[in-house]
């Protein structure tokens, strides 16, 4: 999925979710564009049917949907540009424990057990926001944030980067590089040029409950800092770091100190990720995570699509008298799979496809998990302009 809102004259970046910044090449979120007065309007959204057998003893299998509606509204003042951004899903109906998917962890679905090989479901709210530039020298002075936000940490969370349009479920690294893609109170200020961005937030650090219907007490607890290159529209390179105060609603005693470096690039079709995760938890052991993915845009119907994961998790075994609880374990993962793009409904286009994952880890797991577990996934995505 490209960028958020069209990025600068020379086309140097595309905005990303939050204030991050993806390959100018990824180019404007796709969507419906039209004026109301002086305000520029942007309607885009999906709905993803999607079927995963995730493999092995724990691997279940399941039919879900995943969807995303998001508005925004810009205009210009002078020399000052408002954006107005809402973003909401329905994900919250499929019920409190998500969907399978092997290996992830993080979040809870009742307050009190851990979910565990599946992915937790969206909010009903992932964004309500402003954002208010003024222009300043060779770039703009900006002020983003609102009761639900994202702060300045990380590459674009998942659903909004190209090189991710089409990965049917989300990364096993989503707790280490963008969990925080909707916080509950965010304030971050900035200074915005072509070619750099600086930026820091006052965000909460808590993680959202088990209760995905209505919008949490925000508050600013937590910070982060983030700088952003784009040398050219190819490229865009991020280095950000955090301070989360009690992230998880099971271990509210625990902050975590957070590192992340991406280099995105895209060109002639093609969208790639690299990234990297430190996540210190305070007390206690310091978790690191690769990250590698891309989309290939064949031609206006085919597309090829890939991602790669290593990460270091001692949330496997949440049961305390478990003999391998709160060990750290190293997995990995790699997916492929294909889609093919064709118009469907008036403004709305239909992809269908499919992927395989294996996985890599130690032999130690080889009971919980068997001996060489094998996902796959089949999907429709209906999309609102691509």
């Amino acid at each position: 999925m490209p960028g958020m809102t069209m990025g600068p004259p020379d086309g140097a970046y595309a905005e990303g979710s939050g204030t991050a910044r993806n390959p100018g090449n990824d180019g404007a979120m796709r969507g419906s564009h039209f004026m109301a007065g002086d305000w520029m309007l942007m309607l885009h959204g999906y709905a993803w049917g999607v079927y995963t057998d995730q493999g092995g003893p724990r691997g279940e299998n399941e039919a879900f949907v995943t969807s995303m509606a998001m508005l925004s509204a810009a205009r210009d003042y002078g020399g000052a540009r408002l954006q107005l951004r809402s973003m909401m899903s329905l994900e919250p109906a499929m019920g409190k424990k998500g969907y399978p998917n092997l290996f992830a962890t993080g979040e809870t679905a009742d307050g009190r057990i851990q979910l565990t090989d599946r992915q937790h479901p969206h909010d009903l709210f992932m964004e309500l926001s402003a954002r208010l530039d003024v222009d300043a020298g060779p770039g703009s002075v900006f002020v983003y944030g609102g009761p639900v936000a994202e702060p300045a940490i990380g590459p674009s969370a998942f659903m909004h980067r190209t090189s991710a349009t089409y990965q049917p479920l989300s990364p096993i690294t989503h707790h280490w590089f963008d969990s925080t893609h909707i916080s509950y109170g965010v304030v971050t200020v900035g200074y915005a040029a072509s070619r750099w961005q600086l930026e820091a937030s006052a965000f909460r650090g808590r993680e959202p409950d088990q209760f995905r219907w209505n919008i949490e007490r925000p508050s600013l607890d937590s910070w982060s800092v983030r700088a952003t290159w784009t040398p050219s529209p190819a490229w865009a390179v991020q280095i950000s770091h955090g301070r989360l105060k009690s992230p998880e609603q099971l271990e509210p005693d625990r902050d975590e100190a957070r590192t992340t470096a991406s280099v995105q690039y895209a060109r002639h079709g093609v969208s790639a990720l690299l990234a990297f995760s430190n996540k210190h938890l305070l007390p206690g052991r310091t978790l690191t995570a690769w990250l590698a993915e891309a989309n290939w845009d064949i031609d206006r119907h085919h597309t090829l699509f890939a991602r790669a994961e290593d990460v270091a998790n001692d949330e496997l075994f949440p049961d305390r008298t478990d003999p391998l609880h709160d060990r750290k374990f190293r997995v990995g993962k790699l997916e492929g799979g294909y889609a093919y793009r064709l118009p469907f409904v008036g403004p709305f286009d239909l992809a269908l496809g499919g992927s395989v994952g294996v996985f890599a880890k130690p032999s130690a797991l080889d009971a919980a998990y068997g001996k060489m577990p094998v996902s796959f996934s089949l999907f429709a995505k209906v999309s609102l302009g691509g």
